[in-house]
């Protein structure tokens, strides 16, 4: 990891430790060390976000038999640490739930069919991935921001290229011509006034030879997302020229939660207490990446070992997770930067589209 970026890490941590950051990083609530009877967890630290204890520590809303639930995510993204974090602590059995996780290895597309017609009940997924199919109308809808981090930029060892802006007329490969990464850093090309969309060769490539393809000289640079990108850069070849925990972007959620739009209007209570728990389990992994890096290991790329694992989850900002009002602001900020590189109409009604696609499940 980068000076910078270890300069970053301290700042958040920092923040975290603020008074104000409690009102954003946490508004919600956490669970102590009570969640899972018979466990010795580690322990929530309450006095960093006091506002939160009396939500955590209220009864589960639903009462009776544990409810069933399936949750598809990538089982090799690091992002989605929460996942078996809230099945190994608890945070799923305190709210009454009985949670499936589906290892979904499909499109995004067919991720977000599979959301709207009940296969499954929510997923973890990322923001710049989602937004765009869901301008067709899938009815998914949004309920709470993971954490920031993911994206990077990457470059041989000792290429020129020092900045975003210094890929204007190279050759970049990317893994998805849609994906997020791409998304991303065009935005960040627009910005800096540079076309992304006629000033950069994007050349696709599955995505375990993107590494590759830079190695033979046949890109100039390529963008990839953790873990895989983290593990690439650990030989020292290639260094990260970017990545979306860089400017203001450091404080804005990259992967985001998607429940069933009908399971949230007909079973309020259940959307609720599924993002309760993918909340409390956020929260207890910023503070425990230790045992939340355990939580993830078995089912981490065979590559990386538990130290990378626990180096990612510190670097991204599990304690950012927003949800209602502040989520909201966020996903239009997100299609906004989208009008930018032409993935959205400029015509689209950016804040219309912010209502529509996501739900504060905590307002009734």
């Amino acid at each position: 990891m980068s000076s910078n970026k270890s300069r970053a890490v301290v700042d958040r941590r920092t923040m975290l430790r603020s008074g104000a950051a409690a009102l954003v990083a946490a508004p919600l609530g956490v669970i102590g060390a009570k969640a899972f009877p018979g466990r010795a967890n580690p322990a929530i630290d309450f006095s960093e976000f006091p506002i939160c204890k009396t939500a955590s520590e209220a009864p589960p809303a639903l009462t009776g038999a544990p409810r069933k639930l399936r949750i598809s995510w990538n089982a090799n993204a690091v992002c989605s640490v929460q996942l078996p974090v809230g099945i190994d602590h608890g945070f799923f059995k305190k709210q009454n739930l009985d949670v499936e996780l589906v290892n979904f290895s499909g499109s995004t597309d067919q991720l977000l069919e599979a959301i709207a017609t009940g296969k499954s009940d929510a997923g973890f997924g990322m923001a710049l991935r989602w937004l765009k199919p869901l301008e067709q109308g899938f009815d998914v809808k949004i309920t709470a921001g993971a954490h920031g981090g993911c994206l990077r930029a990457i470059v041989p060892a000792g290429s020129s290229i020092k900045t975003v802006a210094d890929l204007k007329g190279k050759v970049v490969a990317v893994g998805d011509m849609a994906g997020p990464d791409k998304n991303f850093f065009s935005i960040q090309l627009a910005k800096a006034g540079i076309d992304p969309n006629t000033d950069v060769d994007w050349r696709p490539y599955p995505g375990n030879l993107l590494r590759l393809a830079a190695e033979k000289g046949e890109v100039q640079a390529f963008l990839a997302s953790d873990p895989i990108a983290y593990l690439w850069l650990k030989d020292g070849q290639f260094r990260e020229v970017g990545s979306n925990l860089d400017g203001p972007y450091k404080d804005v959620s990259c992967c985001i939660v998607g429940l069933r739009g009908s399971l949230i209007r007909e079973e309020p209570l259940v959307a609720r207490a599924v993002t309760q728990a993918l909340l409390d389990a956020a929260m207890f992994t910023a503070q425990n990446p230790d045992v939340a890096a355990k939580s993830f290991l078995p089912y981490a790329p065979k590559a990386a070992t538990e130290e990378d694992i626990l180096a990612l989850i510190r670097y991204h900002t599990h304690h950012h997770h927003p949800t209602g009002a502040g989520l909201k602001r966020e996903l239009k900020a997100y299609a906004d930067d989208l009008k930018l590189v032409s993935v959205f109409k400029p015509s689209t009604d950016t804040t219309k589209f912010a209502e529509r696609i996501y739900a504060d499940v905590f307002s009734a």
